[in-house]
């Protein structure tokens, strides 16, 4: 049996991470339109109803976001009143986020999306768990490598 050529498609497992990883916020999209949010804002949504206010570079560090890409979020978010922006009075430059009440209400309908979402997975509780530990392990060295190369 012949063996496969190194650069063929079916030998990369970043292109399976990719793709799954598209496969799952593609799952999330009809599952988030009911609560008129995003995947990327409800990962913003779900950091703070674990804990708030944040600043934005608490959120950034812990959605492994840059803030190109968390700015613009969280200006949607305050537009649509889920969230509040306030500039810390010790440094201008700090950017508390709270949720509104609004967007605390909103809570209450999330358990939904992820009870779903978890079926969808077809996983059982520790198979997804295995799988977790294995894809932190994965980003962790991914990230100590890319840190090794600047």
């Amino acid at each position: 049996m012949a063996s496969r050529a190194p650069l063929s498609l079916d030998n990369f497992l970043c292109l399976d991470l990719y793709t799954a990883s598209r496969a799952v916020m593609k799952a999330y999209t009809p599952l988030l339109a009911p609560l008129g949010l995003t995947y990327p804002q409800y990962l913003v949504m779900v950091a703070l109803w674990e804990e708030e206010p944040q600043q934005v570079n608490q959120l950034a560090q812990r959605l492994s976001l840059d803030s190109g890409t968390l700015s613009p979020l969280l200006k949607r978010l305050e537009a649509a009143g889920l969230v509040g922006r306030t500039r810390s009075t010790e440094d201008e430059r700090a950017v508390k986020i709270e949720l509104t009440s609004a967007g605390r209400a909103l809570q209450k309908k999330a358990p939904e999306v992820v009870e779903r979402v978890g079926e969808l997975f077809g996983m059982k509780p520790e198979e997804i768990q295995r799988l977790k530990t294995t894809l932190h392990r994965i980003s962790e060295r991914m990230e100590g490598s890319a840190d090794e190369e600047n």
